[in-house]
Protein backbone atom coordinates (compact mmCIF):
# COMPACT_ATOMS: atom_id res chain seq x y z
CA UNK A 1 0.00 0.00 0.00
CA UNK A 2 1.44 3.95 -0.54
CA UNK A 3 1.82 5.76 2.12
CA UNK A 4 -0.15 8.82 1.81
CA UNK A 5 -2.37 8.39 -0.90
CA UNK A 6 -5.13 10.40 -2.32
CA UNK A 7 -6.53 8.12 -4.61
CA UNK A 8 -10.09 8.52 -5.02
CA UNK A 9 -9.93 12.12 -3.66
CA UNK A 10 -11.26 15.20 -4.82
CA UNK A 11 -8.87 18.29 -3.81
CA UNK A 12 -9.74 22.13 -4.01
CA UNK A 13 -6.45 24.09 -3.97
CA UNK A 14 -6.63 27.92 -4.30
CA UNK A 15 -4.51 29.52 -5.89
CA UNK A 16 -2.98 26.52 -7.43
CA UNK A 17 -1.61 28.32 -10.35
CA UNK A 18 1.97 29.29 -9.09
CA UNK A 19 4.37 28.81 -6.19
CA UNK A 20 3.33 26.41 -2.62
CA UNK A 21 -0.28 26.48 -4.61
CA UNK A 22 1.17 24.64 -7.65
CA UNK A 23 3.62 22.77 -5.54
CA UNK A 24 0.87 21.08 -3.64
CA UNK A 25 -1.60 20.66 -6.86
CA UNK A 26 1.46 18.42 -8.45
CA UNK A 27 1.94 16.64 -5.39
CA UNK A 28 -2.00 16.01 -4.65
CA UNK A 29 -2.16 14.61 -8.34
CA UNK A 30 1.06 12.67 -8.36
CA UNK A 31 -0.52 11.30 -5.10
CA UNK A 32 -4.13 9.77 -7.04
CA UNK A 33 -6.07 13.06 -6.02
CA UNK A 34 -8.46 14.59 -8.59
CA UNK A 35 -6.96 18.32 -8.29
CA UNK A 36 -9.49 21.65 -9.19
CA UNK A 37 -7.50 24.60 -9.16
CA UNK A 38 -9.34 27.59 -8.33
CA UNK A 39 -7.13 30.75 -9.43
CA UNK A 40 -7.60 34.47 -10.55
CA UNK A 41 -5.46 34.14 -13.22
CA UNK A 42 -6.77 31.35 -15.14
CA UNK A 43 -3.68 30.79 -17.32
CA UNK A 44 -1.57 29.76 -14.57
CA UNK A 45 -3.80 27.40 -13.61
CA UNK A 46 -4.34 25.70 -16.93
CA UNK A 47 -0.79 25.79 -17.29
CA UNK A 48 -0.85 23.46 -13.51
CA UNK A 49 -3.71 21.21 -15.34
CA UNK A 50 -1.43 20.89 -18.45
CA UNK A 51 0.99 19.26 -16.11
CA UNK A 52 -1.22 17.15 -14.13
CA UNK A 53 -2.62 15.51 -17.01
CA UNK A 54 0.67 15.40 -18.87
CA UNK A 55 1.38 12.90 -15.96
CA UNK A 56 -1.74 11.11 -16.63
CA UNK A 57 -3.76 11.97 -13.44
CA UNK A 58 -6.97 14.33 -13.18
CA UNK A 59 -7.27 18.18 -12.95
CA UNK A 60 -9.60 21.38 -14.10
CA UNK A 61 -9.10 24.57 -14.02
CA UNK A 62 -11.53 27.63 -12.62
CA UNK A 63 -11.05 31.21 -12.55
CA UNK A 64 -12.07 32.45 -9.32
CA UNK A 65 -12.15 35.15 -7.07
CA UNK A 66 -11.97 33.43 -3.56
CA UNK A 67 -13.08 37.28 -2.56
CA UNK A 68 -16.31 36.89 -4.69
CA UNK A 69 -18.83 34.85 -2.92
CA UNK A 70 -21.31 33.63 -5.54
CA UNK A 71 -18.31 32.75 -7.87
CA UNK A 72 -16.97 30.53 -4.92
CA UNK A 73 -20.34 28.74 -4.37
CA UNK A 74 -21.08 28.37 -7.89
CA UNK A 75 -17.90 26.68 -8.73
CA UNK A 76 -18.17 24.62 -5.85
CA UNK A 77 -21.34 23.74 -6.87
CA UNK A 78 -20.26 22.99 -10.08
CA UNK A 79 -17.82 20.32 -8.86
CA UNK A 80 -20.10 18.75 -6.02
CA UNK A 81 -22.66 17.89 -8.55
CA UNK A 82 -20.64 15.75 -10.38
CA UNK A 83 -19.20 14.33 -6.98
CA UNK A 84 -17.65 14.28 -3.55
CA UNK A 85 -15.41 16.96 -2.35
CA UNK A 86 -12.62 15.22 0.08
CA UNK A 87 -10.25 18.11 0.80
CA UNK A 88 -9.71 21.91 0.68
CA UNK A 89 -6.88 23.80 0.63
CA UNK A 90 -6.71 27.81 1.44
CA UNK A 91 -4.16 28.38 -0.24
CA UNK A 92 -5.07 31.96 -1.81
CA UNK A 93 -2.97 34.59 -0.28
CA UNK A 94 -2.09 38.29 -0.98
CA UNK A 95 0.85 40.47 0.98
CA UNK A 96 1.66 44.07 1.55
CA UNK A 97 4.77 45.55 2.81
CA UNK A 98 4.33 48.30 5.79
CA UNK A 99 3.50 48.76 8.73
CA UNK A 100 0.14 50.49 10.16
CA UNK A 101 0.73 54.39 9.15
CA UNK A 102 1.92 52.67 5.64
CA UNK A 103 -1.44 50.76 5.59
CA UNK A 104 -4.03 52.50 3.85
CA UNK A 105 -8.21 51.69 4.48
CA UNK A 106 -7.99 50.57 0.75
CA UNK A 107 -4.57 48.49 1.39
CA UNK A 108 -6.30 46.60 4.43
CA UNK A 109 -9.95 46.22 2.34
CA UNK A 110 -7.68 44.33 -0.11
CA UNK A 111 -5.67 42.04 2.11
CA UNK A 112 -9.04 41.45 4.26
CA UNK A 113 -11.32 40.07 1.39
CA UNK A 114 -8.33 37.57 -0.26
CA UNK A 115 -7.03 36.72 2.93
CA UNK A 116 -9.61 36.59 5.48
CA UNK A 117 -13.10 36.45 3.38
CA UNK A 118 -11.66 34.45 1.10
CA UNK A 119 -10.86 31.82 3.46
CA UNK A 120 -14.42 32.16 4.88
CA UNK A 121 -16.29 31.62 1.46
CA UNK A 122 -14.23 28.81 0.37
CA UNK A 123 -14.78 26.88 3.79
CA UNK A 124 -18.34 27.62 3.59
CA UNK A 125 -19.11 26.92 0.21
CA UNK A 126 -17.30 23.32 0.83
CA UNK A 127 -18.80 22.37 4.30
CA UNK A 128 -22.22 20.90 2.82
CA UNK A 129 -19.60 18.19 0.62
CA UNK A 130 -17.22 18.23 2.91
CA UNK A 131 -20.15 16.87 5.47
CA UNK A 132 -21.45 14.15 3.18
CA UNK A 133 -17.57 12.40 2.82
CA UNK A 134 -17.29 11.95 6.41
CA UNK A 135 -13.64 12.67 6.77
CA UNK A 136 -13.00 15.78 4.99
CA UNK A 137 -10.00 18.11 5.07
CA UNK A 138 -9.62 21.29 5.38
CA UNK A 139 -6.00 22.88 5.82
CA UNK A 140 -5.11 26.65 5.66
CA UNK A 141 -1.65 28.47 4.73
CA UNK A 142 -1.06 30.46 7.64
CA UNK A 143 2.27 32.09 8.62
CA UNK A 144 5.19 32.55 11.20
CA UNK A 145 3.20 36.18 10.81
CA UNK A 146 0.40 34.36 12.90
CA UNK A 147 2.44 34.29 15.91
CA UNK A 148 5.40 36.46 15.69
CA UNK A 149 5.83 40.54 15.34
CA UNK A 150 7.26 40.87 11.92
CA UNK A 151 8.96 44.36 10.56
CA UNK A 152 6.46 46.09 8.36
CA UNK A 153 3.65 43.48 8.03
CA UNK A 154 0.87 45.05 10.04
CA UNK A 155 -1.62 44.03 7.17
CA UNK A 156 -0.53 40.98 6.17
CA UNK A 157 0.12 39.58 9.90
CA UNK A 158 -3.55 40.97 11.24
CA UNK A 159 -5.23 38.19 8.20
CA UNK A 160 -2.67 35.22 9.04
CA UNK A 161 -3.76 35.15 12.66
CA UNK A 162 -7.04 35.34 11.27
CA UNK A 163 -6.58 32.67 9.43
CA UNK A 164 -4.70 30.42 12.68
CA UNK A 165 -8.03 31.19 15.14
CA UNK A 166 -10.57 30.26 11.67
CA UNK A 167 -8.40 26.80 11.79
CA UNK A 168 -9.07 26.18 15.55
CA UNK A 169 -12.52 27.60 15.40
CA UNK A 170 -13.19 25.23 11.96
CA UNK A 171 -11.74 22.19 13.49
CA UNK A 172 -13.48 22.41 16.99
CA UNK A 173 -16.63 23.11 15.43
CA UNK A 174 -16.94 20.45 12.82
CA UNK A 175 -14.60 17.77 14.51
CA UNK A 176 -18.13 16.22 15.19
CA UNK A 177 -19.05 15.67 11.37
CA UNK A 178 -15.81 13.68 10.82
CA UNK A 179 -14.11 16.86 9.63
CA UNK A 180 -10.12 17.75 10.39
CA UNK A 181 -9.13 21.23 9.96
CA UNK A 182 -5.46 21.94 10.60
CA UNK A 183 -2.99 24.63 9.32
CA UNK A 184 0.64 25.18 8.51
CA UNK A 185 2.81 28.26 9.30
CA UNK A 186 5.47 29.01 6.47
CA UNK A 187 8.64 31.22 7.23
CA UNK A 188 9.93 32.79 3.94
CA UNK A 189 9.99 30.13 0.76
CA UNK A 190 11.21 31.15 -2.08
CA UNK A 191 8.52 31.32 -4.81
CA UNK A 192 8.08 33.77 -7.66
CA UNK A 193 6.55 36.10 -5.26
CA UNK A 194 9.75 36.60 -3.03
CA UNK A 195 12.04 36.96 -6.74
CA UNK A 196 9.28 39.50 -8.08
CA UNK A 197 9.33 41.61 -4.53
CA UNK A 198 13.42 41.69 -4.37
CA UNK A 199 13.55 42.52 -8.20
CA UNK A 200 10.82 45.67 -7.53
CA UNK A 201 12.42 46.88 -4.65
CA UNK A 202 16.16 46.24 -4.67
CA UNK A 203 17.04 46.75 -8.33
CA UNK A 204 20.57 46.12 -8.73
CA UNK A 205 21.22 44.05 -5.23
CA UNK A 206 19.19 40.99 -6.38
CA UNK A 207 21.58 38.40 -4.91
CA UNK A 208 22.75 40.38 -1.93
CA UNK A 209 19.53 40.39 -0.69
CA UNK A 210 18.18 37.19 -1.86
CA UNK A 211 20.87 35.73 0.52
CA UNK A 212 20.29 38.29 3.09
CA UNK A 213 16.30 37.17 3.19
CA UNK A 214 17.38 34.16 2.92
CA UNK A 215 20.18 34.22 6.19
CA UNK A 216 16.90 35.29 8.44
CA UNK A 217 16.07 31.78 9.28
CA UNK A 218 18.29 29.79 11.56
CA UNK A 219 18.78 27.08 8.92
CA UNK A 220 20.10 29.48 6.59
CA UNK A 221 18.14 29.06 3.52
CA UNK A 222 14.60 29.68 2.55
CA UNK A 223 12.30 26.91 2.41
CA UNK A 224 11.13 25.20 -0.95
CA UNK A 225 7.39 24.92 -2.24
CA UNK A 226 7.76 21.21 -2.41
CA UNK A 227 8.80 20.97 1.37
CA UNK A 228 5.68 22.78 2.01
CA UNK A 229 3.38 20.48 -0.09
CA UNK A 230 4.96 17.56 1.28
CA UNK A 231 3.68 18.57 4.80
CA UNK A 232 0.24 19.55 3.44
CA UNK A 233 0.12 16.10 1.89
CA UNK A 234 0.74 14.28 4.84
CA UNK A 235 -2.16 16.45 6.96
CA UNK A 236 -4.30 15.96 4.16
CA UNK A 237 -3.66 12.09 4.00
CA UNK A 238 -5.43 8.94 6.19
CA UNK A 239 -2.23 8.80 7.99
CA UNK A 240 -3.14 11.92 9.96
CA UNK A 241 -6.44 10.72 10.76
CA UNK A 242 -5.59 11.43 14.82
CA UNK A 243 -4.55 15.80 13.72
CA UNK A 244 -7.13 18.14 13.38
CA UNK A 245 -6.98 21.52 15.45
CA UNK A 246 -2.63 22.11 15.31
CA UNK A 247 -0.66 24.53 13.47
CA UNK A 248 2.45 22.92 12.44
CA UNK A 249 5.24 25.82 11.63
CA UNK A 250 7.50 24.85 8.68
CA UNK A 251 10.39 27.74 8.87
CA UNK A 252 13.79 26.37 9.50
CA UNK A 253 13.58 27.25 12.79
CA UNK A 254 12.22 30.91 12.56
CA UNK A 255 9.95 30.86 15.14
CA UNK A 256 11.72 29.54 17.73
CA UNK A 257 15.09 29.60 17.34
CA UNK A 258 15.77 33.34 16.29
CA UNK A 259 17.20 35.47 19.39
CA UNK A 260 17.54 32.40 21.69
Amino acid sequence: MTKFSLKNKVALVTGGGSGIGKAISLTFAKQGAEVHILDFNLEAAQDTVNEIEALGEKAAAHKCDVANQSNVENIVKSISDKGTIDILINNAGIAHVGNIEACEEADLDRLYNVNIKGVYNCIKACLPALKKTGNGVILNLASIASTVGINDRFAYSMTKGAVLTITYSIAKDFIKDGIRCNCIAPGRVHTPFVDNFIKNNYPGKEEEMFDKLSKTQPIGRMGKPQEMADLVLFLCSDEAGFITGSNYAIDGGFVTLNGN
